[in-house]
């Protein structure tokens, strides 16, 4: 069967650039999809995504002209119907036959061999039924392309739709992103008549709207890329373009560093057809504005590239990437400065007004945002901040006074003018203010940091001050927001406790903060005192942080047996578990661990079935000589040992300690009736058990990793 590439393209009006990378993807991946699934694609088909301000468009190799004739089954009827008692075709299946244009199949007996066109009897898993195979010619690519466009286009991810009207049409009847101008779909050298969006295919496409021909035909599929590139001054490919631009910013920045985040690579890359990149200045007396405010007016509001030194201080230049090249580019370079320039003069006129009032001065304004419209204000909030974080500092070695003065100033930022223009700097901003109003070191990076860890992976607040006013900020959100019932539901967390609650976590964890949750979790809620709204849900929430450290742990590549084992005691010190779980890590590879936990879920099962039957204590007088005393004294000497090294944090030989208790745990359960018919015995025993099992946890709940 012959195959040949195909190319298919919509030309259209620019399209949104955030979005573009993904629009590529879908529309290429989908056709490629929808083809396969339809039988067109050979083996060893390969797939390339194009992408440009102006096109979406996709080649796969190896496509069929007509897709192979395929056998299709089609459940007819139950069989009780369709057969007679002497199990001949009952006039219900002739019928039904005639109707399908098969009435050949009626035939005195059902064929029950293999291949098409047959008519046989075989079970759906609950009742017999019969069922009709036929053999369907293959689609000839243009119908299965047809089919294929109209499932890709109605499916593309377009973040909102424009409607339009055709080319030659009064109505606006088309609904896709943009406005489409051109479709073109090739089978190697030739045309496939298919539609869309109004469009009838052809080969011919457009070059670059300055540089390149607008009418630009396409000879074969094979030719599409090369002929944009060369005729077109286009470079179709989104990545190719991407790593294009890339390579031109790192030649432009003569050795500096070039400060280019993945979000903005890709915006400019869905912004240019032709790129080339031109070198610009600006006034060195704007560096006298913080850099990330530099950074971000030229990033997002002009898409430009900052430069900076070998010590990460920002240079009074940046690149722009154009969609024109040319040898002469004073004016687009003249341009760009003129426009950044007003830009930059907004940022240092912000910067200038912000100082000339002290942060906490700016505090009553706070009372106006409402935070949330059961908690009250950011006003409100900061109150409960001040009170949260300076009953925490303690608990992380903090200044209770300073703690409380950098929550007290935390959100004063959000109603300055430059985080009202870039909200991301909120934090950041504060800081700089607090310091030129001349608060203490600590306090400042407090203000920065408090918001941190802002996603997977980010740094963690450095100071003591800083950690005690992350924690506040993250545990009023939780405890606030859980009180109100506003808890995460499904996937949908509109007010990132997720996040929230796994900074809490990170934050105690990675910074080794000996605070036992629950009494952070009271602390919280109690900020809330007098808050009608607020109903504390301490159980719901400690769920939720439990459930949060699952993941974390499980990330960290614990298995679900051995974060089990160690959270089964509680989630009163979390900065202890990393510890714990690498100690039953390197328990689990004992020899004698399997036996040790499969005797300890014994053990667990027994006690939790006898009820209130132990003993108070054990006495020594009703143990039976042999397996019962050993165990006794085994663990009257392991037990202290046990403790010791659990009281000075080395978990890891109390775990090896109890690996040597496996002879006489075993001994035990061989020679030994728990459940003794006297009472007295029995009871003994058990209390026995009990304390085996108090020793043998105190790291974990080892019955946890029995599999």
């Amino acid at each position: 069967m012959t195959t040949a590439t195909l190319a298919v393209e919509l030309l259209t009006e620019e399209l949104p650039p955030k979005a573009l990378k993904s629009l590529g993807d879908a529309f290429a991946e989908g056709l490629a999809a929808a083809l396969a699934a339809r039988g067109f694609l050979d083996e060893g088909a390969q797939t390339t995504t194009f992408a440009t301000p102006r096109r979406l468009a996709v080649t796969i190799t190896r496509v069929r002209a007509v897709a192979p004739d395929a056998e299709v089954t089609e459940k007819l009827m139950p069989a009780k119907v369709a057969l007679a008692a002497d199990g001949t075709p009952s006039q219900a299946l002739a019928k039904k036959l005639a109707g399908l244009g098969r009435p050949h199949l009626a035939t005195a007996t059902l064929d029950a061999a293999d291949g098409p066109d047959r008519v046989f009897v075989r079970t759906d898993g609950k009742a017999d039924y019969v069922w009709l195979s036929t053999l369907a010619k293959g689609a000839p690519l243009a119908l299965g392309l047809q089919q294929a466009l109209d499932q890709v286009v109605e499916k593309l991810p377009i973040p909102k739709v424009m409607r339009y009207a055709k080319p030659d049409g009064y109505y606006n009847d088309i609904a896709f992103v943009r406005p489409a101008h051109r479709l073109v779909a090739l089978h190697g050298a030739d045309v496939v008549p298919v539609r869309a969006l109004g469009l009838e295919a052809g080969r011919v496409s457009g070059g670059h709207r300055f540089l390149g021909r607008a009418d630009l035909a396409i000879a074969s599929a094979d030719a599409y890329e090369a002929t944009l590139e060369a005729e077109g001054k286009v470079l179709p490919s989104f990545a190719k373009r991407r790593a294009a631009i890339a390579e031109s910013l790192a030649r432009a920045a003569q050795g500096s560093a070039v400060i280019m985040p993945d979000a903005l690579q890709d915006e400019v890359a869905a912004l240019v057809e032709w790129p080339a990149v031109y070198a610009g200045t600006f006034d060195r007396a704007f560096l006298e504005v913080p850099q990330e405010c530099l950074i971000l007016t030229m990033q997002q509001n002009q898409k430009y590239f900052a430069l900076a030194d070998a010590a990460g201080r920002l240079e009074p230049r940046f690149l722009l990437v154009s969609n024109l090249a040319t040898d002469r580019p004073e004016a687009i370079v003249g341009g760009n400065e003129r426009v950044l320039r007003a830009r930059l003069a907004d940022a240092r006129f912000f910067y200038d007004q912000d100082r000339r009032a002290r942060l906490e001065t700016r505090l009553p304004r706070l009372d106006a945002i409402v935070y949330h419209n059961k908690l009250g204000s950011q006003g409100q909030r900061v109150l409960r901040l001040r009170a949260l974080a300076k009953a925490l500092a303690p608990q992380v070695g903090a200044d209770p006074a300073q703690a409380e003065r950098a929550a007290w100033l935390a959100k004063a930022d959000l109603v300055t003018d430059m985080v009202g223009e870039f909200p991301e700097l909120q934090g950041l901003m504060g800081r700089y203010y607090a310091l030129h109003d001349g608060e203490a070191a600590a306090v400042a990076d407090a203000i920065a940091q408090h918001y941190a860890p802002r996603f997977a992976g980010d740094a963690l607040p450095e100071g003591p001050v800083a950690q005690a006013v992350a924690l506040a900020d993250k545990l009023d959100a939780l405890a606030g927001l859980f009180g109100v019932g506003a808890q995460p539901t499904g996937d949908k967390d509109p007010f990132g406790l997720r996040r929230a609650a796994l900074g809490v976590l990170r934050i105690l964890i990675e910074k080794r903060i000996p605070a036992p949750l629950p009494g952070l979790v009271d602390a919280a809620f109690a900020a809330f005192d007098g808050v009608a709204a607020v109903k504390p849900d301490r159980p719901a929430l400690a769920a939720f942080l439990a459930e949060r450290l699952r993941g974390h742990l499980r990330e960290q590549g614990y298995t679900a047996n051995q974060v089990e084992a160690v959270l089964a005691a509680g989630l009163d010190r979390v900065d202890l578990v990393p510890d714990r779980l690498a100690a039953v890590k390197a328990f689990e590879a004992l020899p004698e661990a399997d036996a040790l936990a499969a005797a300890n879920k014994r053990i667990v099962n027994i006690l939790r079935k006898s009820g209130a039957e132990a003993a108070a204590a054990v006495d020594r007088a009703l143990l039976a000589p042999g397996a019962e005393h050993d165990l006794w004294h085994a663990f009257q000497g392991l037990a202290p040992e046990v403790d010791a090294a659990c009281a000075r944090g080395d978990w890891a030989h109390a775990l090896r300690a109890l690996a040597t208790a496996k002879p006489v745990v075993d001994r035990f359960f061989d020679d030994v009736m728990v459940m003794a018919d006297d009472p007295a015995v029995r009871g003994n025993r058990l209390a026995l058990l009990a304390g085996v099992s108090s020793t043998m946890n105190r790291v974990a709940d080892i019955s946890r990793l029995a599999r």
